[in-house]
């Protein structure tokens, strides 16, 4: 069997081109991991069981037969349909590792020995080998099957999520599959570094729960430092105020102070009496202290008129702010609307619009390529069949 890099792949300039990737992975962490791969210019061939990846199927919505779940992270790879039970499709597969510079895979340890995948590694003890896990090997919960709610759960990231008095609140987005998929992403660039200096065969595992708990920064360092448990409060910061939203006329603003001479040009901005003659709020720690007070009279002030307007007083005033928006605003925005970032990608249902890697190298974003294939739709290629 050859590996012949696809016409997709060459002459793209990009860092990893020539770079063979197999991505034995599905759902999101691992295919995140592949994706940011395939971004960067390496050839990438995902193999599927014949059920599919799970997230095909995970809809609405949908655009043509595939869930937009399955688009999102899929892009920049080939498609093969194998069953690893059968002996003629394990061999294929090791094949294929046996010419993969890395390989992804996000599969339980009971499934590595039911399936046999130690054995796909000692085919090639030389490629780079990437595992995304539950949590790490040999843990009491290492087997145990995990998903980006459940990772959520378990990590703390829902325990600091949501108002003081309501229920434990998930993140909007799959926060712990992205983070996860990212590590696992670094691990494999750092193992193709290893390579070029002469260290070959790494292994490199990215734990769902250590990776999510990692996303807690300065959280968790503030209970293992100081023995400070935190909970739930809301938008707001547990160390800065105000840095959260305010209410207007008819919306929100986020503000997002973070020093004391931002607090002072906001005090100068909002040319407020009652605000300006609080001389002790000139200090953080003070305001930390009386968040609810300085929250009714930011709200207070803030209420006498509408966000666009509020938007534009801030403007030019050096106090961090934002406006917040949904998803279609945020699309809509001018930095987005108007830029690189959302570009075309060709899919199984035809052309939609996607998010292009955020990388930007040498001033330039790399074009999406090739989008998600149909399953199996290059098994004969690949294959030879």
């Amino acid at each position: 069997m050859e590996w012949t890099i696809d016409p997709t792949n060459v002459g793209t300039g990009l860092p990893l081109e020539g770079v063979r990737v197999l991505d034995l992975s599905r759902v999101l962490a691992g295919p995140l991991c592949a994706m940011v791969a395939g971004d960067l210019g390496a050839d990438v061939i995902k193999v599927e069981a014949p059920g599919g990846d799970p997230v095909r199927s995970l809809a609405p919505p949908r655009f043509g037969d595939d869930a937009t779940y399955y688009l999102a992270v899929n892009r920049h790879r080939r498609n093969v349909v194998v069953d690893l039970r059968n002996p003629r499709d394990f061999e294929r597969v090791a094949d294929l590792v046996r010419l993969a510079d890395a390989v992804v895979e996000n599969y339980l340890p009971s499934q590595i020995t039911s399936l046999g995948i130690d054995r796909l590694r000692a085919a090639n003890p030389d490629c780079v080998w990437v595992s995304i896990t539950p949590a790490t090997v040999g843990g009491p919960v290492a087997d145990q099957p995990s998903f980006d709610l459940l990772a959520q759960a378990r990590s703390g990231i829902m325990g600091v999520t949501g108002e003081p008095e309501g229920p434990p609140t998930k993140v909007g987005a799959p926060i712990a599959d992205v983070v996860t998929g990212l590590y696992g992403a670094i691990g494999l660039l750092a193992g193709l570094f290893a390579r070029l200096q002469g260290r070959p065969g790494r292994h490199f595992e990215a734990p769902m729960l250590e990776s999510t708990m990692s996303a807690l920064v300065n959280q968790a360092q503030g209970y293992l430092a100081g023995g400070v448990n935190p909970t739930r409060l809301g938008n707001d910061h547990p160390s800065i105020t105000p840095y959260g939203p305010v209410t207007t006329a008819d919306g929100f603003i986020l503000l997002a102070v973070g020093t004391d001479q931002q607090f002072a040009r906001l005090v100068e901005v909002l040319s407020d009496a009652e605000l300006s003659n609080r001389a002790a709020w000139r200090d953080n720690a003070a305001r930390v202290q009386h968040r609810d007070e300085l929250r009714g009279e930011l709200n207070r002030i803030f209420l006498t008129r509408s966000t666009e307007d509020w938007l534009g007083v801030l403007q030019q005033s050096g106090v961090p702010h934002a406006p917040i928006l949904d998803v279609a605003g945020a699309f809509a925005q001018e930095q987005i609307r108007d830029g690189d970032f959302v570009g075309r990608m060709d899919t199984p249902g035809g052309e939609v619009s996607t998010m292009r890697t955020p990388l930007v190298i040498d001033g330039a974003r790399p074009n999406v390529r090739r989008g998600p294939r149909r399953m199996g739709e290059d098994s004969d290629e690949i294959f030879g069949d």
